[in-house]
């Protein structure tokens, strides 16, 4: 059986989609750019996805401030202003079965529990940092 090409799609020299052969590196985000016809669905999914998760009220902002190290639930809801405590551990959980975070319990006394970011949720951040510069840039504030 002959493998697949790899399909991307390709917005302002961004790679939006990859879904690269079996049994081969995914493509990485430097990579050469040739031929992205036909793409543009498999993109769409791809996007539809990741914003149906990130665009979850909360999600974004809790991945961006574990960006700045592992933190507690305690000091993680401090950070993130408004946030209920139930609202919190909703998303942590579901951050983590995604594989964005890694939840980390150290035996006490007391018991102590911290979270950070995955390398997937790190990976995820120059994506973040874009779309904040991106929002700065674009979106006046009070548009939302």
């Amino acid at each position: 059986m002959k493998n697949k090409a790899a399909r991307f799609h390709v917005v302002n020299g961004i790679i939006l989609k990859v879904t690269p052969p079996a049994n081969t590196e995914p493509i990485k985000a430097d990579s050469p750019v040739s031929n992205c016809a036909g793409a543009a669905k498999s993109c769409d999914e791809a996007l539809v996805r990741a914003f149906q998760f990130l665009g979850k009220r909360w999600s974004g902002v809790i991945l961006g401030t574990l960006a700045g190290g592992p933190l507690g639930f305690a000091e993680l809801g401090r950070r993130v202003e408004g946030i209920s405590d139930s609202v919190l551990a909703e998303r942590l959980s579901e951050l983590q079965a995604s594989g964005l975070i890694v939840r980390d319990v150290q035996n006490g006394p007391p018991v102590s529990v911290t979270y950070t970011l995955s390398s997937a949720g790190d990976a995820l951040m120059p994506a973040m940092r874009e779309l904040t510069m991106w929002a700065t840039n674009n979106l006046p504030r009070g548009a939302c």
